[in-house]
């Protein structure tokens, strides 16, 4: 056979196999991803046998009830994991505190979330059975407070943590970027601010993943991203995330945060330690300016009208907590990571994931870049403190499966992006 007839015919066995590739990967995603319009989940039959919890199990008190100013540590904790908001930071502290006491996860089943962006339903949770209970609730996840309800003691904790809606916008642009089509016609080299100029001409609200991109708060918290800013049902969403939740974060004022769920909690400083995970690289893009700051706000008006109620109900509860106290403990907080920084962390600082030397340290990549940064643990740790730094220092996929959850979605798709070199 002559050689340019061989070149074509393997040319047209590639383009074969790509189809048969592609047609897989579609086949696989369309299993493994919900519809991002998909309704609230139903009440399912199983709403007649909620969570009941173990009779000998002891019914946690708060501070401010404890007698002699004592109080037990609140064991029962769902945690509403917003996107890009240092949510990561936290999921890792409550893997240690209920791997620590031996507590029961509600885990996704295949995947790291519970098939966002649908809403969230109890039967995504693996190994589900009706009336079971759990301790702990963290993935992420479109919230629906009846369905998580249902599986957590009368008096679980609901913890959130919110974000600057400008920022966390510049952050969710860059990270989720490469798999929201509608950016794909951006061209210019600084692509958010060219979006940012004219957002309605790129933004389709019925286009693939592009929740990703307006009021992401908003719709993780499980309510309609595309309200109209001025609808009274805005602020009656914003009430009622204010009477579901015990404490909302903010990831601005971390330490401060960290300091009231630990009040709130009854927890030990050990147990608010942490490192900085998932955090990204500095973009050689340069942070969003004045002007562009106050488009991104604009656009994601439901989200600053959100931040904004939070903000103020953060400092009333500061205030409450007592300033000076406040500084005292963060001060605290912060010489005990360093602490920890200098024992556990090779070179004391977060590396590209180039220089990551251990693979069970690497950290989940956004599609086409590796810019999350991630650590080297230290060869010569104490035996005190091994089991501490690394557990600190695990990324949330890898503690996943330290933790017993099967995730052969995650993984194959980490086989496939791989072997493709996404």
């Amino acid at each position: 056979m002559p050689p340019q007839n061989k070149h074509w015919e393997s040319m047209a066995k590639g383009l074969v196999l790509g189809a048969l590739f592609t047609s897989f990967l579609l086949l696989l995603y369309s299993y493994a991803v919900h519809p991002l319009h998909a309704g609230l989940a139903a009440t399912t039959p199983e709403a007649a046998a909620p969570c009941s919890p173990t009779p000998e199990e002891p019914k946690a008190v708060t501070p401010a009830n404890g007698s002699a100013g004592e109080c037990r540590p609140r064991r029962d904790v769902v945690f509403m994991k917003t996107h890009k908001t240092a949510s990561s930071t936290l999921l890792n502290i409550l893997f240690r505190f209920g791997q620590k006491h031996g507590l029961k996860f509600a885990f996704p089943n295949g995947r790291n979330d519970f098939d966002y962006p649908a809403f969230f339903s109890r039967s995504l949770v693996q190994d589900y059975r009706p009336g079971a209970c759990f301790n702990i609730i963290c993935n992420h996840m479109r919230f629906h407070y009846e369905e998580v309800r249902s599986l957590v003691p009368p008096n679980s904790t609901f913890i959130t943590v919110l974000r600057d809606p400008a920022r966390l916008f510049e952050s969710s642009f860059h990270y989720f970027g490469p798999v929201v089509p509608l950016t794909w016609k951006l061209t210019g080299r600084d692509k958010l601010a060219e979006f940012l100029q004219d957002p309605d001409r790129y933004y389709d609200p019925n286009s693939y993943n592009a929740h990703y991109l307006r009021n992401l708060l908003f719709f993780d918290l499980g309510y309609d991203s595309g309200l109209d800013p001025g609808s009274p049902r805005v602020q009656e969403h914003i009430l009622e995330v204010e009477r579901r939740f015990h404490l909302v974060l903010l990831q601005e004022y971390f330490d401060e945060s960290l300091v009231l769920l630990k009040d709130l909690l009854c927890w030990e400083l050990e147990d608010v330690l942490y490192f900085k995970l998932n955090a990204r690289r500095d973009s050689a893009v340069p942070r969003l300016s004045g002007e562009l700051y106050r488009r991104a706000t604009a656009w994601n008006m439901l989200d600053a009208r959100l931040y904004r109620h939070f903000n103020a109900s953060f400092w009333r509860k500061v205030e409450a907590f007592g300033r000076e106290r406040m500084a005292r403990e963060v001060a605290a907080l912060r010489q005990a990571n360093e602490h920890m920084r200098r024992i556990c962390i090779d070179g004391g600082r977060a590396v590209d994931a180039a220089a990551i030397q251990d693979s069970a340290m690497q950290p989940w990549q956004p599609l086409g870049t590796k810019s999350i940064l991630g650590y080297n643990l230290k060869k010569s740790i104490g035996q005190r403190h091994a089991q501490l730094c690394r557990r600190m220092l695990t990324p949330e996929i890898q503690y996943l499966m330290d933790l017993g959850v099967n995730l052969w979605v995650t993984k194959l798709w980490k086989l496939i992006r791989d072997f493709l070199r996404w």
